[in-house]
Formats: structure tokens, sequence, C-alpha cells
């Protein structure tokens, strides 16, 4: 079910989606604003941001149920921006999964093959095929409501795998799923996505998912992609405030620049020197302050005396079964107590409510930005 020879050999070295300046209006309102974005074929590239960030649009104007106001968008190479949804060749699982409630599942899935006019024997054959894929066999006979939400999710997968899509879409498919099942479906979505080679295009405003699942995260916010990247990347440097502070949990802490060498500047917080990446921090002078975002398990507890350690009380403990949560109040560098994540449960015995405790910092991936303009 994967693309074919030569289909790859049709577009060898074009991204598999392209978007070059493209913005979508609603009445006044901007709700993409000149996305420029390019995707890799056999890339699984999530689209990350809160509620109205503009991820949805993003990916309706790609499925064409949106039309674009400015900009073009490209699929295998070929210009799409006025292409009709049904001729685009995209595969598309919906939040609610939108199955037909008076068909099986076979027809269901059987049902983009036969708008194509594909012959009976080879909708037969594919059916089988995609309901082995996503490992429903024997359950082509069964009507949706008889499915459960994880099943039925399943078909919907099927169903936009068995036209062979160029593009798969994914709109939030895991939403309306259980925890436990939804990080199974995580698991099998992935394998199944790497195994046929589908380029994917995943909305979600989960975090755990983007970093779990991703190639590749754009991360969104007010209509504006913000940075594409590697999880990794998009967690360990992230290109701005609003993405330091989406992706992740954060202490920001109030610290001065006092240094500049090269791509690294050196901030403090009270008597702690600390190395940043200088480019955030390009606009601000020696002396300014700068806002220093730290994540929780990048901090550890030493003794209240040690020098250079910011001293701090123990105002909660919160056991996370393979972690605790340590809050530790810091007069005049935080707006509230920082989160600390250690291992294990050692801390629930060493650290308790109202100990006095230095906090060090134990790594490189600390960066900062110049302060809020309000």
């Amino acid at each position: 079910m994967g693309a074919t020879a030569s289909r790859e050999a049709g577009w060898q070295g074009q991204p598999a989606v392209q978007l070059d300046g493209v913005t979508k209006r609603f009445g006044e309102s901007i709700a993409l604003h000149e996305a420029w974005l390019k995707i890799e074929p056999a890339e699984f590239m999530t689209l990350l941001g809160p509620s109205g960030c503009g991820k949805t649009t993003l990916l309706n104007l790609v499925a064409g149920f949106l039309e674009a106001d400015n900009g073009e968008i490209f699929i295998e190479g070929t210009l799409v921006t006025e292409t009709p949804a049904h001729q685009r060749e995209i595969g598309i699982v919906f939040q609610s999964y939108a199955l037909f409630p008076h068909m099986s599942v076979a027809k269901n899935i059987a049902y983009g093959l036969k708008t194509r006019g594909i012959d009976r024997k080879e909708i037969a054959r594919r059916v089988e095929e995609a309901l082995s894929l996503v490992k429903l066999d024997g359950f082509g006979d069964r009507k949706p409501r008889q499915l459960s939400g994880g099943q039925q999710q399943r078909v919907a997968l099927a169903r936009a795998l068995v036209i062979k899509p160029k593009v798969l879409l994914l709109d939030e498919p895991f939403s309306a799923l259980d925890k436990n099942l939804r990080g199974s479906m995580q698991v099998e979505l992935k394998q199944i996505q790497r195994e046929l080679g589908v380029t994917t295009i995943f909305v979600t405003h989960d975090q755990g998912e983007a970093l779990s699942m991703s190639d590749r995260i754009a991360v969104m916010s007010e209509g504006r992609i913000r940075q594409v990247a590697a999880p990794g990347d998009v967690y360990r440097r992230p290109a701005d405030r609003f993405v330091a502070s989406f992706v992740g949990d954060v202490n920001v802490l109030a610290g001065c620049l006092v240094a500049r060498h090269d791509e690294v500047a050196i901030v403090s917080i009270g008597d702690m020197r600390l190395g940043v990446p200088a480019a955030p921090l390009e606009r601000l002078a020696i002396a300014d302050v700068a806002d220093v975002f730290i994540r929780p398990e990048h901090l550890a507890v030493t003794s209240a005396d040690t020098p250079g350690a910011l001293r701090g009380t123990v105002t909660a403990q919160i056991f996370q079964g393979d972690h605790t949560d340590l809050y530790v109040n810091v007069v005049g560098v935080a707006r509230g107590p920082l989160l600390l994540r250690t291992a294990g449960i050692a801390a629930l015995s060493s650290c308790p409510v109202g100990a006095e405790v230095g906090l060090i910092v134990g790594s490189d991936d600390i960066v900062a930005f110049a302060p809020e303009t309000r």
C-alpha cells in the first residue's frame, strides 16, 4: 500500500508538500499568516499549538477544504492551490472519524475506492489488506456501532490509507480515546506510517504526542508558524518565548545579561552564572533584564549553603510514580515557586516541606529571552 516506485521517481527531490506564503482570512480575521512550510517525502510532520492557532486551518488548506487567499500549495511538486479536494489524492482521518453508521466496516473502507471506479475484485483485495494492516481481520461485516472507539479509529485510518494517498492528514485522531488506548494507538500509527512510508501531517495540541511521534514539529500560535524543527531541538532550543513556554514544563527566572562571547551570552541569576544562546538576546544591552527558561529536570537540589546556588524553601511535594515533583520558593527570581523534577522517591524524605535547600542547574540546555513588553 506504499507509494509506488514510479511515483517516487516522478518527483524525486521535490518536497511532498510545500506551502509558499499561504494566507487564509475569515472576514477581518487572519487565521493563517503567510505560512512557509516544506514537508519531505515519508516525513511525519506534526502541527502543534493551542486551540485557535491555525493548525486545523493549515490542514484544511492542504486537503482542499478551504481556499487560500494568498500563496501557493504544492503536492509532490504539482501546484494544487485551486485543485478540488477530491482530486488531490489525500487521505484524511477526522477527529470524529466520520464513519457511515449504516455501512459495514468493509463498505466504509471501500467507499473511496468505489467512488474512484476501482474494479470490484481489486476493492475486495485492498479492503482485506487494509483490515489486516490495522489489525481488524474478520471485522468487515460489523457496523461502526458494534466497535469500540479504538476500533472505529482503526477503520477510519484504514479508509484513509486504502486509497494509497499521496499525503495522510490526521486531525487530532486520538482526542476521543482514553489515556492508555491513546498511547497504544500512537505506537501503532507510527509503525504503520513507517511501514508504508506515507507522508503524514498530524494535528494535535498534545505536546507529548508531538514529541513522541514526529520527525519534525511545526509549532504554531496566533496563525503563525513559530518554529519548525525536530522534537529534540524544539524542546532543547526553542526559537522564542512562546515555544519555550508551550512545549513542556518550564520555569521562568528573572536574570541579568552580564556578558557576550560570540554565540554565547552569560546571564546571572543571583550568584549563579549561566551560558545561553546569544541570538535571542541580541537587542539587549549589558545589565539589561533577561528571562531565563529552565526545565524542571535541569534543576538539582544541593545544600542551602552551596556557593552560587539559589537558596529556597520547599513548599510542596507531588509523588508521580517514577519521579517526584518539588516546588521550591526562591524569593526574588520568579513569580511563583520553581518546579524541580527528581527521579524516584528519595526527595520525599530528603526534601520535606519547609526544608531549606539550594538549587543548581545541571544542564547546558538553558535559553533566555528578552522580557515581554506590556
